[in-house]
């Protein structure tokens, strides 16, 4: 009898944390929804203060030279923070995994209902990596906000090349624009994969 209230309550628990887990795992989806429609706004709301100073090349100046640094950096908060989320979605769904474990266990009807085949990430292979890690990693949200701060930082690049050495050409200042959002993206995409990898090694995944 004091088994199988202690076998109810253990089910209790789970149900509630499962219940917990959910709702935290909401709660990334909209925390990343909201920052970064939080950085496209600021980046649109910029783009077109910039085009209404555009007749006045002075003040342009000026507030470009304010404006794409300020947008760099709120780029670089908000795709940090996004890696982040998405790790602790993925904490979450780790601990969703472990608790259907337990329900397997409750019984053959329960084993069937609950089956592995019938679960998704991490009990089954994640869909995002059928393409491979790299389209997989590239294909997140923090990667196409830090992908357009990229081109921010780029375009701010090729103007200061423009200013600094006006003879240069207008092909010279895009490159190096153009070199300057790829290598931003390629180290953003290097610490994607070490933060992902050590969410890996420090056993997040294991269930």
């Amino acid at each position: 009898m004091e088994a199988d209230a202690n076998d109810g309550g253990l089910l209790s628990a789970m149900t509630t944390e499962h219940f917990v887990l959910q709702s935290a795992n909401s709660s990334t989806y909209a925390e990343a929804s909201a920052r970064s429609s939080l950085y496209v706004m600021a980046l649109s709301s910029s783009l077109v203060a910039i085009g209404i100073l555009s007749a006045s090349s002075q003040f342009t100046l000026l507030f470009t030279a304010i404006i794409l640094p300020s947008l760099f950096v709120l780029g670089l908060f908000t795709v940090v923070r996004l890696v982040e989320s998405s790790l602790e979605s993925m904490h979450c769904l780790t601990g969703i995994a472990r608790i259907r474990a337990y329900y397997r266990s409750l019984g053959p009807n329960a084993e069937r209902h609950f089956a592995i085949e019938h679960g998704r990430w991490p009990e089954t292979p994640s869909p995002a990596m059928r393409l491979g890690p790299a389209l997989a990693f590239m294909g997140t949200t923090a990667s196409m906000i830090a992908v357009t701060n990229n081109v921010v930082a780029g375009t701010g690049v090729a103007l200061l090349a423009h200013l600094c050495w006006p003879t240069a050409s207008t092909a010279t200042c895009a490159v190096a624009g153009a070199m300057t959002a790829t290598v931003l993206t390629l180290a953003f995409y290097a610490y994607q994969r070490w933060r992902f990898n050590d969410y890996e090694g420090a056993g997040g995944q294991r269930f």
